[in-house]
């Protein structure tokens, strides 16, 4: 969800969120103390939760505003505030991107979810002070063999960097290994949106790219830090473009999308993934 990540970057004008968690001062790139990661660990495991029973429920005929409905109430009734809702105006607890839409989807009742879609439903939970956020792209019933195999090289990608993660290593050898092995795969990186850090605001420093780049800063690893990982692959070229809602971003070639995200600490052998779903 980096366009909020970019909006947040731009100054400190924008408005705060209206019903749940505020948008704090930014303080650089945050160490989280033990106390802090075992709330970050209850945020991102009630966002699991809603993932994983979202992908179990989706079936044609439903629709995305039936999916963001439940998904807020799940999130409720764990005890924590959805965190995509009202952040900068953004009208939903989920982003639900279909096929060739890339990221920031608004749900509708008037969406219908078909057979053969590619499905992204990218959502967060602000528990205590703190947030999780991850992504899954569901293939809803009987789908291509290309679109499964640009699902299954977006995943991936995510644990090939995730695999990079580790005390002294830096954003460009998660990046790497994700541009790697998505060209690798004839796939495209979309570069106009990144990870971030995660913690008590959504978005975080630093920002944490997909791609190979001297334009962003190359941050070395600490234990500690707190990020989300979101590789972002297109079928076609890596191009995109905003709808005129503002909000949903689509390949400008109208080519197939897919994303997948997790929440994750960096530990001091590895990382662990605290939006693990437990179905993998």
């Amino acid at each position: 969800m980096n366009l909020f990540a970019d909006l947040m970057a731009s100054g400190s004008g924008l408005p705060q969120k209206v019903d749940g968690p505020s948008i704090q001062k930014r303080r650089g790139v945050e160490i989280k103390s033990a106390r802090e990661i075992e709330i970050m660990r209850k945020a991102s495991q009630i966002v699991a939760t809603v993932l994983r029973e979202i992908n179990l429920m989706v079936e044609p005929g439903m629709t995305t505003g039936d999916l963001d409905a439940y998904a807020e109430r799940r999130i409720r009734e764990m005890g924590a505030v959805p965190s995509f809702k009202g952040y900068h105006g953004f009208p939903a607890s989920i982003c639900a991107s279909i096929n060739y839409e890339v990221v920031h989807g608004i749900p509708s009742s008037k969406r219908l979810i078909k057979t053969g879609d590619l499905l992204k439903v990218d959502t967060g939970a602000y528990f205590d002070g703190y947030h999780g956020d991850s992504c899954i792209t569901i293939a809803v019933g009987d789908v291509s063999e290309s679109a499964m195999e640009l699902s299954r090289v977006a995943k991936e990608a995510l644990m090939a960097g995730l695999s990079q993660i580790k005390p002294r290593n830096t954003l460009l050898d998660i990046a790497g290994a994700i541009e790697d092995l998505v060209k690798a795969n004839g796939f495209s990186v979309v570069e106009d949106y990144t990870g971030h850090g995660v913690g008590r605001n959504l978005h975080e420093e630093p920002s944490v790219f997909n791609f190979r780049t001297n334009e962003l800063p190359n941050l070395t690893l600490r234990p500690g830090m707190t990020l989300a990982v979101e590789p972002i692959i297109n079928a076609g070229s890596k191009f995109c473009r905003t709808l005129r809602d503002g909000w949903t971003v689509v390949t400008k070639d109208r080519n197939l999308s897919a994303q997948w995200e997790h929440t994750i600490l960096v530990t001091s052998d590895g990382c662990e993934i605290l939006t693990d779903r437990g179905d993998e």
